[in-house]
């Protein structure tokens, strides 16, 4: 199986496949596109949205797709209660993490200008956001202590599962957020979840 991704560092739903590529051990193109570019995915897919799989040749969207495509066994349908979960989640995440990750270096002048403007519609601006980051801190960390009773150790399960890739990609840009620390038992399951999965976060900065 051939495999090329298109893909942004810091989206959850990218590193959803990204870990589901180390947990099955597979060989890939890793291809960071630029935020700002809209032309390579409208192209591919029709649509701006990543990740974007090219598995033998046909092009994909949806990271749960991309999943099962890689193989049967990432299948995945995620319960209602995690899904609503992740919604209120993800947005607080996203409301701490976004002014920092366009300090990373998958950003350059024109896409960290574009994402932010882009953003901001929804969220307001970023230098507001920033002003708020105690309360936002404060949330997610109450919301962590919901996930920490749900762990055993991994999520739901004495075992490891898909579910575990889906809960770990939307925690994973928080440790790019300064001073933002996870519990001792939210960071050990990270780091097990990372060792099965064989995930570097950081591997395609340098590339």
């Amino acid at each position: 199986m051939k495999v090329q991704l298109y893909h942004y560092v810091h989206c959850p739903f990218c590193i959803r496949v990204r870990m589901s590529l180390g947990l099955l051990g597979m060989d890939y193109e890793s291809i960071v596109l630029p935020y700002d570019d809209e032309k390579t995915p409208l192209e591919l897919t029709g649509t701006k949205m990543l990740p974007i799989a090219i598995i033998d040749g046909k092009a994909m969207n949806e990271s749960l797709d991309i999943m099962e495509a890689l193989s049967t066994s990432l299948k995945t349908t995620i319960p209602d209660d995690l899904e609503e979960f992740l919604k209120i989640w993800g947005n607080q995440v996203h409301n701490l993490a976004m002014p920092y990750w366009i300090f990373t270096p998958e950003f350059n002048n024109s896409s960290r200008e574009y994402f932010e403007k882009k953003k901001s519609v929804k969220r307001g601006p970023f230098k507001e956001l920033v002003k708020r980051n105690t309360e936002f801190k404060s949330i997610i960390l109450k919301d962590l202590q919901i996930l920490e009773q749900r762990l055993d150790p991994f999520y739901m399960s004495k075992t490891f599962t898909t579910l575990d890739i889906i809960v770990a990609a939307h925690l994973w840009g928080l440790y790019v957020v300064p001073e933002f620390q996870f519990s001792p038992l939210i960071h050990e399951y990270l780091q097990k979840v990372k060792e099965h999965c064989r995930f570097n976060y950081h591997q395609d900065f340098w590339r």
